[in-house]
């Protein structure tokens, strides 16, 4: 509605709110605390809305609010006291292999949604577009050649992130960079 009245209005959600529901915090020792971010997890059911809200354009970005706190001595620094569990999530560095995999091969958004929503559609929102953003002649593209059919099992074991834990740890996924060049 706020569109329609010409507001410039957004929105957006985080790979975790597509795959990561409520349950998860109840995980025994402890384990919940990996899943202390905000907003918290919400029901299941949600994430059908989100998808569809993804893919109809309410929303706008899959973004990420990565925070790539520790589990051992950061985040377990709340074992006794739930206030000092740092609030985030690890999420950057899985949000392509999450998105393509239970986005783009299970049918819920297109490959093409799936760039608009991760590259295209930020560059505009902060202002960075064309620079970058498209793929075009006098653009500063950053590049990822994509093999869909790349098979990875996500773990915090093999991961760049500078973390020892992730929301997806043991996820199976089909579809990873090939080759990725910065500034085209």
């Amino acid at each position: 509605k706020a569109r329609d009245d010409d507001w410039n209005a957004w929105g957006e959600t985080c790979p975790q709110y597509l795959f990561i529901d409520e349950t998860a915090l109840d995980q025994p020792n402890f384990e919940g605390a990996k899943y202390e971010y905000t907003p918290p997890p919400r029901p299941k059911e949600n994430q059908d809305e989100l998808w569809s809200a993804l893919r109809s354009g309410v929303l706008s970005v899959v973004s990420t609010d990565h925070c790539p706190f520790n589990w051992d001595g950061q985040k377990t620094l709340g074992k006794d006291d739930f206030s000092l569990i740092p609030n985030g999530g690890v999420g950057i560095e899985n949000r392509l292999h999450m998105l393509h995999h239970f986005g783009v091969r299970e049918g819920r958004i297109t490959m093409n949604r799936l760039v608009e929503l991760c590259c295209t559609a930020p560059a505009k929102f902060f202002g960075m577009y064309p620079n970058k953003g498209p793929i075009a002649v006098g653009s500063d593209a950053d590049l990822v050649v994509w093999d869909p059919e790349k098979e990875l099992t996500i773990s915090a074991s093999t991961h760049h992130c500078n973390s020892d834990y992730t929301l997806f740890e043991g996820t199976e996924v089909k579809g990873a960079p090939e080759l990725v060049t910065v500034r085209g």
